[in-house]
């Protein structure tokens, strides 16, 4: 019995753990980013990164909404604000085909860098994860890496 009682409470304590880390059970929703074209930072994500375009809730044709594999969203909002994209600022997303991907990206000329910014290529982090970076069209630095999550 005692040893039932041990589990048990060894149970509640690792959930309480995982509870207290994430006590709201946060989930990522969107990233908004500011363009000054909606239409040709769509057509971006649309053909290159091949995203669905999903229904933007009737905001009208200055918003553009994308989802990703996983139901995360990237929302485009057409802006007329000055944008200074930074690379240590950037949205990363994962793919299982980073090869297949750097030749699509070579094929449809979109140039991409390593982190430490070696044209065509990628570099691998610490961690085992090889990484590439390109930016969209109004500058967005993204990085694609293979990490399996």
């Amino acid at each position: 019995m005692k040893k039932h009682q041990y589990f048990l409470l060894l149970f509640l304590l690792i959930n309480f753990a995982a509870m207290a880390q994430n006590p709201f059970n946060f989930n990522k929703d969107h990233d908004a980013l500011l363009v000054k074209d909606v239409n040709v930072a769509a057509a971006f994500y649309k053909d290159i990164l091949g995203l669905e375009e999903i229904y933007n809730a009737g905001l009208g044709e200055k918003f553009r909404w994308f989802q990703l594999n996983n139901l995360v969203q990237i929302h485009l909002i057409e802006s007329t604000d000055t944008i200074k994209p930074h690379k240590g600022v950037h949205m990363a997303i994962n793919t299982n085909n980073l090869d297949g991907f750097m030749k699509f990206l070579k094929e449809k000329n979109v140039p991409f860098e390593n982190w430490p910014g070696e044209f065509g290529t990628t570099n691998t982090r610490p961690d085992g994860v090889r990484q590439i970076y390109l930016q969209d069209p109004d500058g967005y630095w993204i990085e694609v890496n293979d990490n399996r999550l």
